[in-house]
């Protein structure tokens, strides 16, 4: 009886059991950081309380935990085919939330959509830049040993992820070019002939130019933020520069995020202040998202964020592991690319926290205060236990390395 009662609970935590535990661990730890960050959202924004704060960040913590495990009652094959249908519908809520998004905090006002009858507002660049990943990965996967078309790769690769670089990069333009640069891996990945890569790559290089071109000289694209991006880019150079064109103190006041980042994590030093006892978070902007890996390193020092980084690094590694051991290529190729996802975010998180790039807005996975980016995290966590969990059934049917690829992806 103890026996049947074991395999019941463990058959709860359906996959990859060490990458569940890396996952389970990660966000309940994203629990205090959040409750302490947040505070600046109660004193300095005058926005709600901090308890109820991190009650609706618990909240979406258990609501993505639920959707990643059910997930895994889906196979992932089946979720694989309805790609492109599921890529459609975000290409038009993106067209939507053009002409329809809302201002959330002085953001940028089409960057929100709000679901009708309802305070819910979400972000659909999130989702359409999973959903184009998946499209990817599985148009890669059909028929992969047919030498296709030029117009084929034109119209059904290069297409689908410009006119997605297109929608999102007028006011989200951090996301929009990580958006390029992991579909591009994903090409690598998918052994699309190098011809093809390089001339993508060119024609993205003169898509971004003009875009940047018309954006900047007429009023084509309206309510763009591309001189937010231009003045960020130059304060960061401007910072970085030994001889600044412009005054010190003006470069300070544009850099002043980055600047109370770096000295919140100079401030937590090895061991750091201790939970909740930072200094800085009412100071700095957006503390409690995309800057909360500073505030993280402030309250427990580099021994956290030792920790963070190792959670993460064990995160990347199981997925990985997962891929090499999954005979069917979608499903090898879907979960490197969602590794990839995972491992630009958080990298670009924390490079901007220490600032080695440009402010971004970009929110470090699991961890950042905020209901789209986190769901669409244990999304794509999800689909990664449902390829793991696949492994074994095909050890069982006898589906190996050995077989032919056209055998294997016929399955898939």
């Amino acid at each position: 009886m103890n026996e049947q009662n074991t395999e019941k609970k463990i058959e709860l935590l359906r996959g990859d059991k060490v990458l569940w535990m890396v996952i389970i661990l990660t966000s309940i730890f994203s629990i205090f950081p959040v409750y302490s960050a947040s505070s600046n959202l109660e004193y300095i924004v005058n926005n709600g309380t901090t308890t109820s704060h991190v009650i609706k960040h618990m909240f979406f913590v258990v609501l993505g935990l639920a959707i990643m495990r059910g997930i895994g009652f889906f196979r992932y094959e089946f979720i694989g085919k309805l790609s492109s249908i599921l890529l459609g519908l975000m290409i038009i809520l993106l067209v939507v939330t053009m002409f329809t998004g809302q201002t959330i905090d002085g953001a940028s006002a089409s960057r929100w959509l709000k679901i009708p009858g309802t305070p819910i507002s979400f972000q659909p660049s999130s989702f359409a830049f999973l959903m184009l990943v998946m499209y990817l990965c599985r148009y890669l996967t059909k028929k992969i040993t047919r030498e296709r078309l030029p117009i084929e790769n034109i119209m059904y690769i290069f297409g689908p992820i410009l006119l997605v670089f297109v929608l999102v990069a007028k006011d989200n333009g951090s996301t929009a070019l990580m958006i390029l640069m992991v579909s591009v891996i994903v090409l690598i990945i998918g052994q699309l002939h190098w011809k093809y890569i390089a001339g993508f790559i060119s024609t993205s290089v003169v898509a971004i130019i003009l875009f940047l071109v018309v954006a900047l000289n007429t009023n084509l694209i309206g309510g763009n933020r591309v001189h937010t991006w231009m003045s960020r880019i130059e304060t960061f150079t401007s910072s970085k520069a030994k001889t600044a064109d412009v005054d010190d103190e003006s470069v300070k006041a544009k850099n002043y995020q980055v600047m109370q980042a770096k000295a919140a994590i100079v401030h937590g030093g090895v061991t750091g202040m201790g939970p909740g006892k930072s200094a800085l978070k009412q100071m700095l902007p957006q503390s409690a998202s995309d800057f909360i890996f500073a505030i993280i390193v402030e309250e427990y020092g580099l021994l956290g964020a030792g920790f963070l980084i190792t959670m993460y690094m064990i995160m990347i590694i199981r997925i990985v592991i997962i891929a090499s051991k999954m005979p069917a290529f979608f499903g090898s190729l879907l979960v490197l690319s969602i590794g990839v996802m995972i491992f630009v975010q958080l990298a670009v998180n924390i490079a901007v926290a220490v600032n080695l790039i440009p402010v971004t807005g970009q929110p470090l996975p699991l961890i950042s205060y905020g209901g789209t980016s986190m769901l669409v995290t244990y999304i794509q966590l999800g689909l990664v236990l449902s390829v793991s969990s696949r492994i074994q059934v095909y050890d069982e049917e006898g589906i190996g390395k050995k077989q032919s690829i056209a055998e294997i992806n016929d399955i898939a």
